[in-house]
């Protein structure tokens, strides 16, 4: 059978070329800029290239939404206008998912539902949506890949060459060499729902003692690389329950905190997209008790002795201890680490690893906006390195310096007051790199994964 959403030339094409367009034009004015000695407005510049990606939707949107979370990936007036872009992609109307669904799960593909919604409950960068019923009264929801993701994938992905080439015009502090290979792997990913159908049997594992977390099941017989069908989840949205009283904020940041760090502190293993859309708050009688963990589209596995890294950190500036401060660094791929370099990146480890070793009830940041958790201090991350850098950033960083920011970020709109230093220590409780490894090795085998290389 031939397969409809190969990666065609022809779609690409039309792609590189209403993307790569408009992206030239603010390279070009930058070479020419710098050619003729000029200083160019970067303000200005910065509104442009947003305007030009944000005429298209689909995965260059989260490409550029995730770059913006990464400290120096880009010039802060590039990340603050990419922050503010959308990903929500307009949805397929009912005729062309009718032909969608036929292609994935053939002509009778109605007869194996006995309900589906026609119009979709959501709609995003790389698909949408749609509540059904099984035969057994089961709420599902049917997540449907758009149409030629492949080539847009593809085609997005070479657009961010020119994203990082603008960087290095403009003398970077952070050498992003291998960002690009990692945002890619794992965009790659996110294509793959029998992948990702494997990432919700790996969190059901992994989280299945963990009560203040709910994780559907997959449904295989319904689904496809191009379909994954679930169970549909019902809850809040979590910022419904903004002006709840602390005890039920609480409660969700919790289990917020439990769903990130005791995966990645007992198994190595992280979900890369922390923002408000991915979860709901289950209820009860008492007000919301936990978190549905609704999307498992990046997923990050990281070889054990990188979760030894981050555990060797924390103890670290914990207790002071500068050469086990460095040891994590190295262990994590950071290279010609300096005294200069080190004092720099403990600047941003203090900042993300702040809370941790602070052992009372508190926020997660003082007095900071969502918006701007991390601004502060990534600006002055940047200018520090503009003198002592460039560092290179090792990939396996990428992700878990994203998750980290936009973990913060919902437990400052939920505007929770936790003692997360004694939230981790309970999830690094009897920690060893070994005793990850083999977690890690049994829970990947039993969803069918394998682990990353290193």
């Amino acid at each position: 059978m031939i397969d409809r959403e190969a990666n065609r030339f022809s779609a690409r094409a039309a792609r590189y070329a209403r993307v790569g367009a408009n992206m030239s034009g603010v390279a070009a004015r930058f070479a020419g800029a710098r050619f003729l000695g000029m200083d160019l407005d970067r303000g200005q510049s910065a509104v442009e290239l947003a305007a030009a990606l944000g005429g298209l939707k689909g995965p260059i949107m989260k490409v550029a939404q995730l770059i913006s979370t990464i400290p120096d990936a880009l010039p802060p007036e590039y990340a603050a206008e990419l922050a503010k872009l959308q990903s929500q992609a307009p949805p397929m109307g009912w005729a062309f998912v009718k032909r969608r669904m036929m292609a994935e799960l053939g002509p009778d593909w109605q007869g194996r539902f006995a309900g589906f919604e026609h119009h979709p409950a959501a709609a995003a960068s790389l698909g949408q949506v749609h509540r059904a019923t099984s035969h057994d009264g089961v709420p599902l929801a049917c997540k449907l890949q758009y149409p030629d993701m492949q080539s847009a994938v593809e085609a997005d992905l070479k657009q961010l060459e020119w994203l990082f080439a603008i960087h290095r015009r403009m003398e970077p502090a952070i050498d992003t060499t291998e960002m690009a290979g990692e945002i890619g792997a794992r965009i790659r990913e996110e294509l793959d729902y029998a992948r990702e159908a494997k990432h919700i049997a790996l969190y059901r594992t992994i989280l299945a003692d963990t009560p203040e977390v709910r994780v559907p099941r997959a449904w295989p017989e319904l689904s496809t690389r191009r379909l994954l069908t679930m169970d549909w989840l019902s809850g809040d949205k979590l910022l419904v329950h903004k002006g709840d009283e602390l005890a039920a904020r609480n409660r969700l940041a919790i289990a917020m905190f439990k769903a990130w760090w005791q995966p990645f502190s007992r198994y190595g293993v992280i979900h890369g997209d922390p923002h408000l859309g991915n979860y709901t708050a289950f209820m009860d009688d008492g007000g919301p008790q936990g978190i549905n963990l609704l999307d498992y589209g990046c997923i990050r596995v990281f070889p054990p002795k990188f979760v030894g890294g981050v555990v060797d950190l924390y103890n670290g500036l914990l207790t002071g201890n500068r050469d086990l401060v460095v040891h994590a660094y190295e262990t994590w791929g950071f290279k010609r680490l300096s005294r200069e370099l080190v004092d720099i990146l403990n600047i941003w480890a203090r900042f993300i690893y702040g809370p941790l070793l602070d052992d009372r009830e508190r926020t997660i940041a003082d007095g900071v906006k969502p918006s701007q958790y991390g601004r502060r201090e990534a600006f002055t991350v940047h200018r520090a390195l503009k003198e002592k850098g460039p560092v290179r950033v090792p990939r396996e960083f990428v992700f878990m310096d994203r998750a980290a920011i936009g973990l913060g970020g919902v437990f400052l709109h939920l505007a929770a007051k936790l003692n997360y230093h004694r939230l981790f220590n309970e999830a690094i409780e009897r920690f060893s790199i070994d005793r990850v490894a083999a977690r890690q090795r049994a829970a990947l085998d039993g969803a069918g994964l394998t682990a990353e290389p290193g």
